[in-house]
């Protein structure tokens, strides 16, 4: 009964329900381990009363909770309108990104008349709303207890997209052109948002997360276990169009790089190689130290100076972070003890003597960020409303960039994952460290702010992977199964006032990837502060009552809604069934092939011929094109505002990006978009494919 107390008191959850009607018990011992990583012991009955005594002491000596959430124009949270009459209140208003000088205090006195109007909102006689941010609250009671506290005011919803918009989802790496070397870059998303603007009247292009890799040999090709999500990866520069390139003197070492790029090229598009990002990260950043050798121009430089200046000790931890894995590995973990801290003297005297390193890598970041500033400008110069959807991953890689800056953050022998449910029931382990949500709050929410101002710098969008874990996450101890894990819940309120601030401030759609087991409330609360969902069609079924499709009028307004995504099959591969003889082929199916296909087939089969009902299908069965248009048809029949269109999809391609369940058994993230016969495209033959032009024209307005 402590122990279970004790859980609810830090947010650990004991139980949870993997299907409705079905409550599973978390082993004591589980829960024990995630509040030692929490910093609360809980191994003997002894030292769960100690804990239980200093968490009712802190609970009871506390006014206010470390951070209030105000969202603008609405009334005031119980934890201000309980506070007692006479309590005077200081907010210290954070400096607003861009602006100079410091703002000065506001200070309000709860009065002792009854503390709310008859509408439910705060008199304007003692609250006087700061603005729009992340501030400093001090609050001072008749009988002089103190605390202070973070204040978030945040805007009652984040920017909403066009009234209705198309767009295209693709996995940037996949997409290569003439140009490319050996991977798909910025300088073709920007070409390619350029094109689907002017051409298509698109709106947006989402890509997979940019974050920097871990490096290795092989690196993990995940996009989604990143060394770093602070900052991109440089991997994806477009070295040609960096200022610097065309005054490097050494013209026959760059003419030699870009043949072997050329060459790597070559093999993914024409020999059936895979996209090696090892490789061509090789190649990049033999021409990047060369580039980085050419002397910046007066006005370049003050730029770089100023970035540095903006990103401050954020950046120097990352590329310091870059230098020290080039002497002693990637993983800071098996480094020299002293190294292991970021702040220790012995860390600072490695700083100094890897300065021009740390500066190499600043500048690559730099560099980075300036091509994702051009392809959002290419976006918008073309007239897309919305222009490049950025993707946040759920975690980092525990032996990364950010887990050695920020390692107080997180939770460091835990891993983010799923419990056991209906489609997987071993449940799953992401082998990503979640971050603390007491550190969290205790910062003020500073990482997480930093990490989505940096990401909403250059965005029209952010989509949010796994957006439930703004409320909680499944917490698996190292060394335990997935099965024996735990939901850690943290202040989702506190989490989604930060979101929406930082969106706002950008001018910025949010947006969650929100399939799956969704704790109850969580849809409600994203959309009623205008976070959008995800809706994929084959998933919207009536699964409470009549499990038939739901209709297109029946549809969220307030999606993105897509036929697939990059860890589902592509249309054609769900309509031809290939999907599943592609698991069966890889020893993934847990039944017999027979059943599977056939009850696939009845899942597609009714799809279609509720299309056809419709009238989506006019060309009738049989033609698979024709199908993939009535699929997007359906998209468009519904009140979706944005409507996401796979590139894949717009050419045949059958081939998953990722299929997951897999490793080394599947070319997971490696692969180009290619055509329905396999063969690979480049983004010139892409845009010139009637296949395309036909599955764009039907989706016109």
């Amino acid at each position: 009964m402590g122990l279970s107390r004790l859980a609810a008191l830090h947010g650990v959850a004991t139980s949870y329900s993997p299907s409705a009607g079905v409550t599973v018990a978390v082993p004591d011992d589980t829960v024990t381990a995630v509040l030692a990583a929490l910093g609360v012991a809980a191994d003997s009955p002894e030292a769960v009363e100690e804990a239980l005594a200093a968490a009712d002491a802190r609970a009871d000596s506390r006014l206010l909770p470390p951070t209030v959430v105000v969202w603008s124009g609405e009334p005031l949270p119980a934890a201000l309108t309980a506070l007692p009459a006479g309590t005077a209140l200081t907010v210290e208003p954070e400096t607003a990104p861009g602006a100079t000088g410091t703002p000065e205090p506001l200070r309000m006195r709860v009065p002792g008349a009854p503390r709310t109007g008859a509408s439910g909102r705060p008199p304007a006689a003692w609250w006087a709303e700061p603005p729009l941010g992340v501030h400093r609250l001090a609050v001072r009671t008749p009988d002089q207890r103190q605390e202070a506290s973070t204040l978030v005011v945040a805007p009652a919803r984040a920017p909403r997209p066009p009234a209705r918009t198309q767009g295209f989802l693709v996995q940037l790496y996949s997409l290569l052109s003439g140009r490319s070397w050996g991977m798909g870059d910025l300088g073709d998303l920007a070409d390619l948002a350029a094109w689907a603007g002017r051409t298509l009247g698109s709106g947006f292009i989402q890509v997979n997360p940019l974050h920097a890799a871990f490096p290795g040999r092989p690196t993990d090709p995940s996009p989604y276990r990143p060394s770093s999500r602070r900052f991109p990866d440089p991997v994806h520069l477009h070295v040609e169009s960096i200022p610097e390139y065309g005054q490097v003197r050494a013209r026959a070492v760059l003419d030699d790089l870009r043949q072997d790029a050329a060459a790597l090229s070559e093999a993914v598009l024409n020999k059936g190689a895979h996209i090696d990002r090892d490789a061509v990260w090789e190649l990049k950043r033999q021409a990047l130290e060369l580039v980085h050798q050419v002397e910046l121009t007066p006005g370049r430089r003050a730029a770089y100076c100023d970035y540095l200046a903006a990103q401050g000790q954020a950046l120097e931890d990352h590329a310091l972070w870059c230098a020290l894995a080039e002497v002693h590995g990637p993983d800071w973990h098996t480094w020299p003890e002293p190294l292991r801290d970021p702040r220790s003297p012995e860390t600072a005297r490695a700083r100094a003597e890897l300065m021009e390193r740390v500066d190499f890598h600043c500048r690559l970041v730099w560099l980075t960020e300036l091509q994702l500033a051009d392809a959002q400008r290419a976006a918008t110069d073309a007239g897309m409303g919305v222009g490049i959807v950025h993707d946040l991953a759920v975690g980092v890689h525990p032996a990364g960039s950010d887990t050695w800056a920020l390692r107080d953050a997180y939770a460091l022998g835990m891993s983010v994952g799923a419990p056991p449910d209906a489609f997987n029931a071993r449940g799953q382990d992401w082998g990503l460290p979640p971050w603390r949500p007491d550190a969290l709050a205790a910062s003020g929410y500073a990482p997480y702010r930093a990490l989505l101002r940096g990401l909403l710098a250059h965005a029209g969008a952010l989509r949010i992977d796994h957006v439930m874990g703004l409320f909680r996450l499944w917490w698996v101890p190292e060394g335990k199964p997935p099965t024996e894990g735990a939901y850690v819940s943290q202040d989702g309120e506190a989490m989604l006032a930060v979101l929406v601030l930082e969106a706002h401030r950008a001018g910025a759609v949010v947006m969650g990837e929100d399939l799956g087991t969704v704790e109850p409330g969580v849809r409600e609360a994203l959309a009623r502060r205008g976070v959008l969902g995800t809706s994929v069609l084959w998933f919207e079924r009536d699964w409470e009552g009549t499990g038939r499709p739901v209709p297109p009028e029946q549809w969220r307004a307030d999606c993105l809604a897509t036929a697939t995504t990059h860890d589902l099959p592509s249309t054609a591969a769900k309509l031809s069934g290939d999907h599943v003889r592609l698991r069966d082929g890889l020893g993934l199916l847990a039944r017999p092939l027979e059943e599977e296909l056939t009850e696939d087939a009845t899942d597609t089969a009714e799809w279609l011929g509720y299309l056809a009902r419709l009238r989506l299908l006019p060309e009738g069965g049989g033609d698979e094109e024709a199908a993939v248009r009535a699929v997007h048809r359906f998209l468009l029949a519904t009140p979706a505002r944005m409507v996401g269109v796979w590139l894949p999809d717009t050419v045949g391609d059958r081939r998953p990006q990722n299929l997951p369940g897999t490793w080394d058994q599947y070319p997971n993230w490696r692969l180009p978009v290619a055509d329905g016969e396999g063969r690979p495209m480049t983004l010139e033959q892409i845009t010139a494919s009637p296949r395309l032009h036909r599955l764009m024209e039907a989706l016109r307005p």
